[in-house]
């Protein structure tokens, strides 16, 4: 028996994909936006010499790298308020996939400051610069740009894993597509659309970042 393809029902829910797929990307930036400033103090943390701040901070990327995130998310969803800690779900997975978004971010800026020499902090000690002016004014941004293309693969691979959200009814693009499906039984029709959905963005996101390569790529 044949099946024929009748994408009718999809499209008539296409503004929930839309929405769907909005509250997807809200949730990545917002996420990868806190996850990069956690990311940032641990990687300083563990080029620190000091133990006192390095232990910590590897302590920390070592434990959240090695968890499913989706243990992680049900935890923060059905423990943390067991533990008095009370978020609605959107909260609850921004702190989720912040704090996971941190400690792989740290990795990735960890190896771009390992990349930049020990010579330019000396020479703005040299001219004056405090340590914190250093890092703010020369070695950030030299970092930013070794990074930049690790960091577009974790930029999309964070994007994807908010599709994790729909374990707890987030109404992000995949609950979006599982409501589709379960209502009108277009399992084939509903999951080549959201395909296309992530495929699609996730091209743009990488277009994106490389458009953000060339603008700050050094002149040669």
């Amino acid at each position: 028996m044949g099946y024929t393809l009748n994408f009718a029902a999809v499209w008539r829910n296409s503004d929930f994909l839309i929405s769907g797929l909005a509250l997807s990307l809200g949730l990545a930036i917002i996420s990868i936006l806190i996850g990069a400033l956690i990311g940032l103090i641990l990687a300083f943390a563990l080029t620190s010499k000091s133990r006192a701040a390095m232990i910590p901070a590897q302590v920390y990327v070592t434990v959240i790298r090695n968890l499913p995130i989706l243990v992680l998310v049900l935890f923060a969803f059905f423990a943390l308020p067991q533990m008095g800690f009370r978020l609605d779900k959107i909260k609850s997975f921004v702190l989720v996939l912040s704090i996971y978004s941190g400690a792989y971010l740290a990795e990735v800026f960890r190896a771009g400051l390992l990349s930049i020499p020990k010579g330019l902090s000396e020479a703005g000690l040299a001219i004056g610069l405090t340590p914190m002016q250093i890092r703010g004014s020369i070695i950030a941004p030299l970092m930013l740009r070794n990074v930049l293309p690790s960091l577009s693969s974790t930029i999309i691979s964070l994007f994807k894993d908010t599709s994790l959200a729909a374990a707890i009814a987030v109404p992000e693009l995949t609950f979006a597509a599982r409501k589709i499906n379960v209502e009108s039984f277009r399992v084939i029709e509903t999951w080549m659309v959201t395909s296309a959905l992530y495929v699609a963005t996730c091209f743009l996101i990488a277009a994106l970042m490389r458009l953000v390569e060339r603008r700050l790529a050094l002149p040669r």
